[in-house]
């Protein structure tokens, strides 16, 4: 369906929400301006920006997390924990690439994000919460970059126990 039937009923964004942006996206590109749930369609629109910074935070917590067990539980890295801290770095890079206004978050959000992944690493590890820097060892750029591993070197594919 490309064109859109001047008599159209739209389906209210309550009702069937993936149908509601079907026919929005179909009335934009018909330029039926007028037929467009503007006050829904904008705050969708903004709620796209608010979901990639979320993201940013969540992956930037999971990483600075992730280097914290790294460092902290040598006796206990593993490939998992290796393709994981990989992971991380790589769909925030492409997030960035995505979205560059976003680039200072990881910097901006530093403090707290890795507040939070102090926590879940002393929870995650049983280890005490002191055994953790109060503040972040790592750099916003270290953390970001992919061959960064604090501590130790990690060879993939040889136990580390």
């Amino acid at each position: 369906m490309n064109k859109v039937d001047r008599r159209l009923n739209v389906t209210s964004y309550e009702t069937d929400y993936a149908l509601w942006c079907a026919e929005q996206g179909l009335l934009l590109r018909a330029g039926r301006f007028d037929a467009l749930d503007r006050e829904n369609l904008a705050e969708e629109i903004e709620s796209l920006g608010r979901s990639d910074k979320r993201e940013v935070k969540s992956r930037f917590e999971v990483l600075l997390r992730h280097l914290l067990k790294w460092e902290f539980q040598p006796a206990k890295r593993n490939q998992g924990w290796y393709a994981t801290i990989v992971e991380q770095r790589t769909q925030l890079q492409l997030l960035l690439e995505d979205s560059p206004s976003l680039r200072g978050l990881p910097a901006e959000q530093q403090p707290a994000m890795y507040e939070l992944a102090r926590k879940n690493a002393s929870a995650e590890t049983g280890l005490h919460l002191s055994t953790f820097p109060e503040l972040c060892p790592y750099s916003t750029h270290e953390a970001l970059t992919l061959g960064f591993l604090p501590g130790e070197p990690f060879l993939p594919g040889i136990h580390h126990e």
